[in-house]
């Protein structure tokens, strides 16, 4: 099936541009004590009903940059990022509004920002201007569209400011089709569900899981209990481990697997796994008659104030050393929330995005160099189900790569993966990316409290030693 209409909103190059101060009127309030080589302005950008994000900016005079030009519409720092769903831009449609992205510039005394990081208005913070521009999403569904780039007065915050008087800002705005793989998983990783392929109402069959645990005794990877062999009441073991779920085509032939390598265990005198000893998952891709490291997954509990978050960091393997982190943050135990990868511009598209590899050379989904297309493992029937769709990318580890939905603990789980189509040009690319999808997943099970009963499916490996 073809891939999934997204688009994508990309806010970056922000600078703030005051006149300078003997340009400015005696009546006009002085800027004179603005200090440019500090950042003390700020941007709170508002896009429908998505979370507002917020961006220091730098700040210049205008006579420092009047024969500044910025007119290549590339983004080299991204302040925000808003992705769009088919169903969210037709949605945008029928209530214009929804269509309107706004940019409140804001300065402020000193160069405490943690008030505007939270969203919290001060006595020391003074509105400058606001921005607003209303966005062609359809357009952009088939092409990208530079909605701005450049400086624009920041007028609104003043009435009768002379002309040349209004703070300025630099912004550039793009909007550009993101195409992407959508997959369901139809229950949880550990009951070892289908996944689906999902285009508009339309769903696909497109692999089946198989969730088990390694015996420690005799080895043997996928065996899964039906029973335990002893009383709930005796004492659980103090480690979960030799989990793995191993992902197949419909052939049944393997294509991904993620394999529990380091043992969640709480630290000495608690019930909790720290981030000092995470667990880790290894992801796996076949490679001929063996199994090719793909990333590695580390996972462990952290203290919140309202609840306990899963903390993770996933890095990327390449020739079987691990490279760069390519993603690390946090989801809330309790409510959830999603596992993110997602390389835009070399940097971070927002606070609550992970950690991105601030090189960017490699291609995230087929563990290659970028601008090569490996061809499918041999014999597995699946070389051209994804990447007859896509073209040659000259930069494939750029922009989004992945999200995987995770609900909190005791909910019931049905992974939603989200796959960029420049990451995806085999069936074994698509698995990786779902078997990852399935750890982050499990690693909420793996981090729970010990001293807390884990779900009927994976109690039942406790007479394997794993609880």
């Amino acid at each position: 099936m073809d891939p999934c209409s997204f688009v994508r909103i990309i806010v970056g190059n922000l600078a703030v541009r005051f006149p300078s101060s003997s340009s400015s009127s005696s009546s006009e309030p002085s800027v004179s004590g603005i200090n440019p080589s500090t950042p003390n302005c700020y941007c709170k950008i508002k896009f429908k009903n998505f979370p507002r994000q917020i961006a220091s900016v730098p700040v210049t005079f205008r006579t420092e940059s009047e024969s500044e030009t910025r007119s290549s519409g590339n983004i080299s720092t991204v302040a925000a990022c808003f992705s769009l769903s088919k169903a969210q831009i037709e949605a945008s449609l029928k209530k214009p509004n929804w269509s309107v992205l706004s940019i409140e510039t804001y300065s402020r005394d000193g160069d405490n920002f943690s008030g505007a990081s939270c969203g919290l208005a001060s006595a020391s913070e003074k509105l400058l201007g606001r921005f607003e521009v209303s966005l062609d999403l359809k357009a952009a569904e088939t092409k990208t569209c530079l909605a701005n780039n450049g400086w624009v007065a920041l007028r609104g915050c003043k009435k009768g400011r002379k002309s040349g008087s209004d703070p300025e800002l630099h912004v550039t705005l793009r909007v550009e089709p993101d195409p992407r793989f959508v997959f369901q998983f139809d229950g949880e990783p550990e009951c070892s569900p289908q996944v689906f392929q999902v285009q508009g109402n339309t769903k696909q069959a497109v692999f089946t899981c198989k969730f088990g645990a390694r015996n420690s005794n005799s080895g043997d990877r996928n065996q899964l209990c039906s029973s335990s062999m002893r009383s709930e009441k005796e004492q659980p073991s103090k480690e979960r481990k030799g989990w793995s779920i191993t992902v197949h085509d419909l052939s049944g032939s393997p294509v991904a697997m993620a394999s529990m390598v380091t043992p969640f265990v709480p630290s000495p005198g608690s019930n909790r796994v720290n981030r000092s000893s995470p667990g880790a998952w290894l992801i796996l891709r076949p490679d001929g008659c063996t199994w090719k490291p793909w990333g590695r997954l580390e996972a462990w509990r952290e203290s919140g104030y309202s609840s306990d978050a899963l903390g993770y960091r996933f890095e990327l393997f390449q020739d079987g050393i691990a490279t760069a982190v390519s993603a690390s943050s946090s989801i809330s135990l309790k409510n959830g929330g999603s596992f993110v990868i997602d390389v835009t511009g070399g940097n971070t598209t927002a606070a609550s995005t992970p950690v991105t590899s601030p090189q960017g050379s490699w291609d995230l989904g087929s563990g290659s160099s970028a601008g090569s297309r490996p061809a499918s493992r041999p014999g597995s029937g699946s070389g051209s189900d994804f990447g007859y769709l896509l073209p040659q990318h000259p930069a494939q580890s750029r922009g989004f790569v992945m999200s995987a939905s995770v609900e909190g603990v005791g909910k019931r789980s049905k992974p939603e993966v989200e796959v960029g189509v420049t990451h995806v040009t085999c069936t074994e690319d698509a698995a990786a990316h779902v078997a990852l999808a399935a750890a982050v997943d499990l690693s909420l099970d793996a981090c729970r409290l010990f001293s807390q009963k884990l779900r009927k499916e994976l109690r039942q490996q406790s007479q394997l030693g794993v609880v």
